[in-house]
């Protein structure tokens, strides 16, 4: 099995769900298509690892709500005490700040602004969650013990990682405010004026 399979089991272990409602909650743990997620449906209902029930809807076609059987729990156990790979980071954003030097100071900038502007969009929806959960839990959230226990902590854990993101974005921008600095990043100052910042720094003196 493959780890986006694992991720459905883990999903479908705290409470059974539909293939829409499993690719918003992997966004947390493995950002998956629906196109993605259908085929391992089918492959782990084969394996017998969950089943399905037809959900009747009016006005709307018919739904499949998937739920993890004792076969999926038993071979999800077996997989959480394994030797995690490690993480793969790919972003485009970070592929962009790295080429940022090719960009003007207003190009820049914007780059760094509209990221700031998406993580704070995702931090107050996670917000809501997490009061929503903490509310649901006598106002403190799940017990360590508790089937949504693992699902407040990472929303709780991506929030956190979020608003450090913003802090340094806001710390890139702030960088902005020296001009040589500015030309330096966006590769604007010749060899010959690098030289002579530099010389002019304290820590070269």
């Amino acid at each position: 099995m493959n780890t986006l399979e694992y991720a459905i089991l883990s999903a479908l272990g705290r409470k059974p769900c539909s293939g829409y409602e499993l690719a918003a909650y992997l966004e947390l743990l493995w950002p998956a298509k629906h196109s993605q997620i259908y085929p391992h449906l089918t492959k782990l209902e084969q394996k017998g690892l969950l089943v399905y029930e037809h959900v009747e809807q009016t006005g709307k076609p018919d739904k499949k709500v998937y739920s993890i059987t004792d076969e999926g729990k038993e071979a999800l156990k077996a997989w959480i005490v394994e030797h995690p790979a490690e993480p793969a980071l790919r972003d485009e954003f970070l592929i962009k700040v790295n080429a940022m030097w090719l960009a003007d100071e207003d190009g820049a900038k914007k780059l760094l602004y509209d990221r700031i502007s998406a993580l704070g969009k995702k931090v107050e929806q996670r917000e809501k969650k997490i009061a929503k959960v903490e509310k649901e839990h006598k106002e403190t959230g799940p017990a360590a013990g508790s089937k949504h226990f693992g699902r407040y902590i990472l929303l709780n854990r991506r929030n956190m990682l979020d608003r450090e993101e913003i802090s340094w974005c806001q710390w890139v921008l702030g960088l902005f405010g020296d001009s040589k600095l500015v030309k330096l990043v966006l590769g604007i100052v010749g060899a010959e004026a690098l030289v002579g910042m530099f010389q002019g720094m304290e820590f070269f003196g």
